[in-house]
């Protein structure tokens, strides 16, 4: 366990951070608020009310706080005090530097490779993984028990966990005139950008004609279902248990919570929430945020909750 002084963190901080107290104190470990010890660094979360209070009962010697603490010679006695702007962006961006283990680039002995397929040097592929006749580039950490099927794309410093399926068939069926099911060619093929993550047992099918397309930035939590043809922004987060159905396009630094099902054919726009379990079956503008079965803006739902009350 090795000690870490306040100086080795200083560039992680931005040139109008303040350090207060004793610069001389390190610490050697990060745990949860209520394991912290005198060697922990403990960072103050932007929506606790009394941030003196909790800096008081802290053990920690050194604290991450943000400009709204009210900082006095007491409070600096015993400890050093960071002011930054962003507590746990800060905190984080250190922890991974110096607690996260970093991943040996490497294929292991019992990954199945197409001969074909083209694979950057700096890449980790897991145990029991399969790669296709697929593009992978530099960075990209695919963990054990996925399947990345042929003509997937796949960007720089993707992060792919345990049992991922990437380029599978989409479900797209058409029934004839017995009512059997004939198949829709499934002949696109998965582009994923740089920099996203995609969770473990999530589905991400191929485009049917065209492309299904990751763009970077895009972080997808686990067990979600990405379908045939779907196009996601960047920047987006698509949390746990999410369900996309076909040829839907979901635009920039949108938020999809947990549980949610979005219709085929639909198209969301940039900075959007999407709430909960909400069942989306219609377009979403820009910049709003909808809840419910079926999902509506929060604003309807505010009047319509209004006029129940007042009826009441």
């Amino acid at each position: 366990m090795r000690n870490i002084s306040v100086e080795e963190i200083l560039p992680f901080l931005d040139r109008e951070d303040k350090i207060l107290g004793n610069k001389n104190y390190y610490f050697n470990n990060v745990k949860p608020s209520d394991s912290i010890n005198e060697g922990s660094l403990d960072w103050v979360n932007a929506l606790i009310k009394n941030k003196v209070e909790y800096i008081q009962k802290s053990k920690a010697r050194i604290i991450l706080c943000d400009n709204s603490v009210e900082i006095n010679e007491d409070l600096t006695r015993d400890r050093c005090l960071i002011v930054v702007k962003n507590t746990k962006l800060t905190f984080l961006r250190i922890a991974n530097k110096f607690f996260v283990k970093e991943t040996k680039y490497e294929i292991h002995p019992s990954a199945i490779i197409h001969p074909e397929a083209r694979i950057a040097n700096n890449c980790f592929i897991g145990p029991l993984t399969y790669i296709g006749n697929s593009e992978i580039n530099e960075g990209t950490i695919i963990q054990g028990r996925c399947h990345i099927y042929d003509n997937v794309v796949i960007g720089k410093n993707v992060k792919i966990k345990a049992g991922a399926v990437i380029g599978g068939d989409g479900f797209g069926y058409q029934k004839n005139s017995q009512g059997v099911f004939e198949k829709f060619p499934q002949i696109g093929s998965v582009i994923i950008k740089d920099n996203v993550d995609i969770g473990s047992n999530t589905c991400i099918d191929r485009g049917a004609l065209g492309n299904t397309i990751i763009e970077e930035g895009t972080k997808i939590d686990n067990l979600v279902q990405i379908s045939h043809n779907v196009k996601v922004g960047k920047h987006c987060a698509i949390t746990a248990n999410t369900v996309i159905a076909g040829s839907t396009i979901i635009g920039d630094y949108t938020w999809v919570s947990p549980s949610a099902t979005i219709r085929d054919q639909i198209k969301i726009g940039k900075n959007v929430m999407v709430g909960m379990g909400a069942t989306v079956t219609k377009n979403i503008p820009d910049d709003e945020t909808w809840l419910g079965l079926p999902a509506m803006p929060f604003f309807d739902i505010v009047r319509i909750l209004r006029k129940l009350t007042k009826s009441t």
